[in-house]
């Protein structure tokens, strides 16, 4: 999972010195006043979440695996959390009962 938002980020990056370089050679046009850091983060932005979608397909999967098998994982540990605590319980709901016919 680490790898893969790595890899996203190293993709946002290289977009990100891409676009800046094209805004300031005037391929493409500058923000309004102050806006021109916001302009180049959003067309950034925009521009790699495509790349990312096509080149990291792989890499996405396998993080989509891993992170399935945690929620399994951990759907497996609440499960065998609550059926200890129904045990507790039941055994303690006996105990009174038990207590009462024995004497």
């Amino acid at each position: 999972m680490l790898r893969y938002t790595l890899m996203r980020l190293g993709i946002f990056a290289g977009c990100l010195l891409v676009v800046w370089g094209l805004v300031y050679a005037g391929a493409f046009p500058r923000g309004f006043g102050d806006s021109n850091l916001l302009w180049v983060l959003l067309l950034s932005l925009v521009l790699s979440a495509p790349i990312s979608f096509v080149v990291l397909r792989k890499e996405r999967d396998r993080a989509s695996v891993q992170v399935s098998q945690r929620v399994e994982r951990m759907k497996a540990n609440i499960e065998a959390n609550r059926s200890q605590e129904d045990e507790a319980v039941d055994q303690l709901a006996e105990a009174p009962e038990q207590a009462r016919t024995s004497s």
